[in-house]
């Protein structure tokens, strides 16, 4: 089991830092923090924002709570972009924004590469998951050149590959140990998958080697209980696998696309089942 890892983020053995990314109808991030404060009784620990690959990063987070970490979701870009050098200049800023900060930040770069619906995928890059390795890496060494010391590195696939591969599985698509802190994934309950369906594959891969991060995850609601249920199930899961050490909701209403609802407070039975995992013991992290 790891014991120890996450970089500038460190893991803490039995505890999960517990955030979302939050996107809330007609609410501003400072706003739905506090909303959420008052249902949970307790502030988020990560608190998840997007940026396109040539937006200008943060160097403050509205309304961040004093110990809650940022986490940076940073899209990607034709890999090429990257690996000619094209874009040093770009990642330079973005590097000198993020060591701004003055505090810790996870940065989750490129994110669900092993899938084929962004254009930073191996499936859109030639099917080169060496392509989308060496881009990981020539940053990393960009902000490492930066001093941007205060910043986690996130490697965040999608909990199944798109198409599947040889040149599209995890470890075609893996940095390598220096280059990550946190392995991430994204899952959702889309079609009653079940929590270990969504995450048990990269936790066995990766576990005994760098702390597990849930990056992206909800549950679609089918009526009754059908969420609740999940969220609890959910947080079970979680208990019983030791090297998971954050999770970040995707709490949002918003979403283009998607009629669902993926916030936590849909009813209150989903709210209070959240509001349960929140303030166990496990997520006190």
């Amino acid at each position: 089991m790891v014991t120890k890892g996450g970089g500038p983020v460190p893991f803490q053995p039995g505890k999960v830092m517990l955030g979302a990314y939050l996107g809330l109808d007609g609410k501003s991030l400072t706003q739905s923090l506090a909303l959420r404060r008052s249902q949970l009784g307790r502030d988020e620990r990560i608190v998840h924002l997007f940026y396109d690959f040539d937006d200008t990063l943060p160097y403050a987070v509205e309304g961040l709570p004093a110990k809650a970490t940022p986490m940076v979701s940073w899209r990607g870009c034709p890999l090429t972009d990257i690996t000619s050098g094209a874009s040093d200049a770009l990642i330079v800023r973005a590097a000198r924004q993020l060591k701004r900060l003055g505090r810790p930040v996870l940065l989750r770069w490129g994110w669900e590469m092993n899938g084929d619906w962004y254009k930073w995928s191996a499936a859109r890059n030639d099917k080169d998951g060496k392509a989308y390795v060496a881009a990981w890496q020539r940053l990393h060494r960009v902000f490492a050149a930066e001093k941007a010391t205060n910043v986690s590195w996130v490697w965040s696939p999608n909990w199944n590959s798109a198409p599947v591969a040889d040149w599209n599985t995890f470890a075609a698509l893996y940095p390598g140990d220096a280059y990550v802190d946190w392995v991430g994934v994204s899952g959702y309950n889309l079609h009653r998958e079940t929590p270990e369906t969504l995450f048990g594959g990269i936790y066995r891969a990766y576990a005994a080697r760098k702390p597990i991060m849930i990056t992206e995850v909800g549950s679609m609601d089918r009526g009754g209980r059908t969420k609740a249920d999940w969220i609890t199930l959910f947080a079970r899961w979680v208990e019983a696998h030791p090297a998971v050490g954050a999770v970040t909701w995707f709490d949002t209403d918003t979403h283009p696309g998607y009629a669902e609802k993926w916030r936590i407070d849909t009813d209150a039975e989903s709210l209070a089942a959240y509001r349960a995992m929140a303030t166990s013991a496990r997520f006190s992290g």
